[in-house]
């Protein structure tokens, strides 16, 4: 008997996620040991269980896909990130390929896709739609140079803090958010907007537009 995949599945939309969890579930091929809400929660849950394969929406409140991508590589380098979302510019598919996933699917694909998708990363491939492949491709046709982490020197609290900003969270409701005082949030909201030189909530909310970090 074959043994089956391991799955985690993050989307902050329950119906879609449900959906994805009765189409792999059905496959036979996989088994979905975890749920996530958010991106936060996914890090968490991978932490936990160690699926082999961790699929992950991109716009996700409390922590986003992109960090959500970058954390469960970085503490469990044999779990393969397949990335399903909405959006398929480039600019979103650049920085999820650099941050370690190894797939990157829209969300308008076949089911079929899907599960073809999740069975190649799981055996160690790479998996990439059409509209991800086209944008790699042009990637690839430029000029070497080295990549920009949108982040900069951001620490991992200071990463949450900056998406809990753009949320529009208040001093008082980040420090409730991530379990710390409202004096430690506050200090890690201003040191994350110094690194970035930023001065007000409104300036954070334009930098996560242009460098495709909003939820």
């Amino acid at each position: 008997m074959t043994v089956p995949i391991r799955v985690l599945l993050a989307d902050d939309h329950t119906l879609v996620r449900q959906g994805l969890v009765g189409l792999l579930e059905d496959s036979g091929e996989c088994e979905v040991v975890a749920e996530a809400a958010d991106g936060l929660e996914a890090v968490e849950k991978a932490l936990a269980t160690r699926p082999d394969v961790a699929v992950l929406d991109l716009s996700m409140p409390r922590l986003s896909g992109l960090e959500a991508v970058r954390r469960i590589r970085e503490e469990l380098p044999r779990t393969r990130v397949l990335v399903v979302t909405v959006h398929e510019e480039e600019e979103y598919v650049l920085p999820i390929v650099r941050a370690g996933a190894a797939g990157y699917l829209v969300k308008d694909s076949a089911a079929s896709e899907l599960l073809a998708a999740v069975r190649a990363v799981a055996s160690g491939q790479a998996y990439f739609g059409p509209q991800a492949a086209k944008a790699l491709a042009e990637q690839y046709r430029r000029p070497p140079g080295a990549p920009d982490d949108p982040y900069e020197d951001l620490t991992p609290r200071e990463r949450e803090v900056f998406h809990l900003v753009v949320e529009g969270k208040t001093t008082k409701e980040i420090a409730k958010a991530l379990g710390i005082s409202p004096k430690t949030a506050d200090n890690h909201r201003t040191r994350m907007m110094d690194k970035l030189g930023l001065h007000n909530t409104a300036e954070v909310v334009r930098y996560a537009a242009k460098k495709g970090l909003l939820p």
